[in-house]
């Protein structure tokens, strides 16, 4: 009798077309998952052949829907929800737009919502573990002026996965089905997004790298997030990671003038 294949574990990433959900997804990939990005903008560079993607813009609900329905038609391995609104610039409450503000609502805490919603059921449905990575921020613990649209939201969503996680505590029927981690950057991460907020010239030398992010998601992929389940984690630039319990990450914050961006 001739043995089958087994097929591929498959993986989805959620603003995964650059930034540190392009690093996971290069890294899934990598490790011999199929990998699916969801995101506005096509994966390029380096590696993008081997990532499948679906456009998708996490403000049009009925997209969101369909793209995420087209993902989880079977089985996930593992999850990543990296997409992230930061705002046009840094800006005081009082200079903020109500349009900026549900814009970070939908993309970093309803955006992870539907998410969730969609693909648990779909990391229940393997024979291992699932595993769901959230790349969270140092806002969530530290605030700061400027930043008030997006911390809160950022926050929410930090919230949002500790109770999914508590509620897979080991004590919880079914908890071996589904692992949930979050990591967060020790510092700034020169992406795309960050560039656009930068002048010219600006020096990144000392700023980290999406690639940074390869080891933990390696790790995640190699054993579906044991030990690590409801961890908070800080992933720093060479790639080595810690509990946020051990040490708060570094704030980022600092005094915004009136009108001023960032």
């Amino acid at each position: 009798m001739t043995a089958h294949a087994q097929p591929r574990r498959r993986a989805l990433v959620v603003g995964g077309s650059t930034g540190i959900g392009r690093g996971v997804a290069d890294a899934w990939a990598e490790a011999g998952l199929d990998v699916t990005v969801l995101s506005r903008s096509t994966p390029t560079g380096p590696g993008a052949d081997r990532l499948r993607w679906t456009a998708t813009d996490l403000t049009d609900a009925e997209q969101v829907a369909g793209s995420l329905a087209l993902a989880t038609a079977g089985p996930l391995h593992a999850v990543c929800y990296s997409a992230v609104h930061y705002g046009d610039r840094r800006a005081l409450f009082r200079d903020c737009a109500e349009a900026e503000w549900r814009r970070q609502i939908d993309v970093n805490l309803h955006g992870l919502w539907l998410t969730l919603s969609r693909t648990v059921p779909a990391l229940r449905r393997t024979d291992t573990p699932g595993v769901f990575l959230g790349i969270s921020s140092e806002v969530v613990y530290n605030a700061g002026p400027g930043r008030s649209g997006y911390a809160a939201s950022k926050a929410a969503g930090a919230a949002l996965l500790d109770s999914l996680a508590q509620e897979e505590s080991a004590d919880a029927p079914g908890a071996e089905a589904l692992r949930v981690v979050q990591a967060l950057p020790a510092g700034m991460v020169d992406t795309p997004g960050i560039r656009r907020r930068r002048p010219d010239g600006f020096d990144y030398s000392d700023y980290m790298r999406p690639a940074g992010f390869a080891p933990l998601a390696r790790e995640l992929a190699a054993t579906a997030g044991a030990g690590l389940h409801g961890a908070h984690l800080v992933v720093d630039g060479d790639g080595a990671w810690y509990p946020v319990g051990e040490r708060l990450p570094v704030s980022q914050s600092r005094r915004i003038p009136s009108g001023a961006g960032s």
